[in-house]
């Protein structure tokens, strides 16, 4: 244990050491290089920096333009830097106005329904066994006694969640067979 405290003492020693000639280094070269009275501190972002007399020259001349002489000087502007004539936005960008009515039905966009529910509401007493048999066939998994149930417990779900073609097919065969579908 005497050991480690004794490195541990020469180690931080010979840091101390160091660390002491290299600051005295620095400081020999920086009162050689620049006095600091001579260096000039920015001043605090929350005040304006000054601008130079050229700059403020030309913000007053500018600022007393009127609307037509601001577009030349854009003009002239565009063509001696070469730049685009596409509009540059400021990065909020502007307000703008509140939409009408009619803007607002056409940019709305248009939901268009892609799942259909086929709903059994009403069927002919005097095809009624017809319509057992066609509800067992298209109904997987149902015996002709659970589809006498379901028709006569109309209006019932026959399936959700369909395809436009597939519930329009469903639909025509339940008709033909006597029984009122609607499509939602």
């Amino acid at each position: 244990m005497q050991n480690a405290t004794k490195i541990a003492v020469r180690s931080s020693f010979r840091q101390w050491r160091n660390l002491h000639k290299s600051v005295s280094a620095l400081q020999s070269t920086e009162t050689q290089a620049a006095p600091i009275d001579m260096l000039e501190i920015p001043p605090p972002s929350t005040i304006d920096k000054p601008v130079s007399p050229k700059i403020d020259k030309l913000v007053t001349e500018i600022s007393q333009l009127n609307l037509i002489e601001v577009s030349e000087l854009s003009t002239a502007l565009k063509k001696r830097l070469n730049l685009p004539d596409a509009p540059i936005f400021p990065a909020g960008g502007f307000a703008a106005a509140a939409p009408s009515e009619e803007d607002q039905e056409i940019a709305a966009p248009v939901k268009v329904q892609t799942a259909f529910t086929v709903k059994l509401m009403k069927f002919d007493e005097k095809q009624k066994v017809a319509l057992i048999k066609e509800m067992k066939n298209l109904m997987e998994g149902m015996n002709l006694v659970q589809a006498k149930k379901f028709v006569e417990s109309a209006p019932a779900v026959v399936k959700a969640d369909l395809p436009k073609d597939e519930a329009d097919k469903l639909k025509e065969a339940i008709e033909k067979v006597g029984g009122v579908i609607e499509i939602s």
